[in-house]
């Protein structure tokens, strides 16, 4: 049996890995094809083209590349017509995958896409499109098959690998060992995006929390992991102004980073979800360019009332979000310093974030196979 997949940056190469590995464990004979990274390599998948060749970041930089991408998607559906697999499975990289999906399922080739696509907070009118390019989605979280039954989509709930990957009861005495913090001080790791866009936007008001508490606080300590080099060299740069600020930024350590502090102050996206996994208070922080937030609020794209994943899971509020001029240093301490000074509340959030980390911990890679394989069955 011949099963296809296309995985378009590293958090897809993972989900990749894990799946074949997860199907192979059920069906060992069978064989992967199509565009990988190094771990989906690794893992046995003949890789046509590499994940890299998909990863373009930036309008300008994709608009460069589009006559690249058209051919390599025009030889990718080529060559899947002539081995006509048992399924295609398209990991994330809906602008890519979904193409593709669509044109297979037109020559009747099973297709599923894993990875929804978040029709659950901006532009929901795309499963609509969604409904038209594959059979079916395996979604990371609970509430969103309810989105696709609407459109009749075939849906299914299989778990988020990273509830799998971080072990509940995150304890913070190792972490802060490894990093030489000492278990009374008090420690805030602050998150300001993985992207430079975003760290532009946040890295300045994110310092200023920090100047604020730091004199609130006297003896305070600070975290900043930088997602690279890049990012490290201009959070340096940002920290010149502010002098004194026990500060100390760290390179790829941001689950260190977040499991030694006694509270995170975020970007919002998949951080969020990880803070949350590891059990830690957080604010969360999110801003657009000027124009991008007049031209969403305009258009009305955004439909979810909150923003962070853990307010999204629980559809409550359950850590605070600020959103575009509320993101200010005075703010972001006035919230932190909630955190700080009210015990009883940190003790009714760790208890809810253990019940949601349970609900996304049931073995996402073997739950997300046992559909792949289900499907290809009723298919045949």
């Amino acid at each position: 049996m011949v099963i296809s997949m296309v995985a378009g940056e590293a958090s897809g190469d993972q989900l990749g890995a894990a799946l074949i590995r997860a199907i192979r464990d059920k069906n060992p004979d069978t064989r992967f094809v199509g565009i990988g990274g190094p771990l989906m390599k690794a893992a046995g998948m003949d890789c046509w083209w590499d994940s890299a060749e998909l990863s373009i970041m930036g309008l300008f930089e994709v608009i460069n590349h589009i006559p690249r991408l058209l051919g390599l998607r025009r030889q990718l559906v080529n060559k899947l017509l002539q081995v006509k697999p048992a399924v295609f499975v398209g990991i994330d990289a809906p602008d890519f995958n979904l193409n593709v999906e669509r044109k297979l399922k037109a020559q009747s080739i099973p297709v599923i896409h894993y990875v929804s696509p978040t029709v659950w907070a901006w532009r929901a009118g795309r499963v609509k499109t969604i409904a038209r390019s594959t059979d079916r989605v395996l979604c990371l979280f609970p509430f969103e098959p309810g989105y696709y039954a609407r459109q009749s989509v075939l849906a299914d709930y299989t778990g988020h690998p990273l509830a799998d990957q971080i072990a509940p009861g995150t304890g913070i005495g190792p972490a802060r060992q490894e990093l030489d913090i000492g278990e009374t001080a008090t420690c805030i790791a602050l998150l300001p995006g993985s992207r430079i866009s975003e760290v532009g936007k946040l890295t300045s008001p994110m310092l200023d929390a920090a100047a604020v508490l730091a004199k609130r606080k006297p003896g305070i300590r600070f975290l900043v992991p930088a997602a690279s080099q890049l990012i490290r060299e201009y959070i340096e740069s940002e920290l010149d102004r502010y002098p004194g600020l026990d500060c100390r930024v760290l390179v790829s350590s941001s689950k260190q980073a977040m499991a030694a502090a006694d509270l995170v102050i975020c970007a919002s996206g998949t951080a969020t979800l990880e803070v949350m996994l590891i059990n830690r208070p957080m604010v969360v922080c999110y801003r657009l360019s000027a124009m991008t937030y007049t031209l969403a609020k305009w258009l009305r794209l955004v439909k979810s009332r909150y923003f962070a994943l853990p307010n999204i899971l629980a559809s409550e509020a359950l850590v605070p979000e600020l959103l575009q001029h509320e993101v200010t240093g005075e703010r972001i301490a006035d919230e932190v310093t909630k955190w700080l000074e009210q015990p009883a509340r940190r003790d009714a959030l760790q208890e809810r974030f253990r019940q949601l980390h349970e609900q996304l911990r049931i073995d996402a890679a073997s739950t997300a196979a046992r559909v792949v394989l289900k499907h290809i069955s009723l298919e045949r």
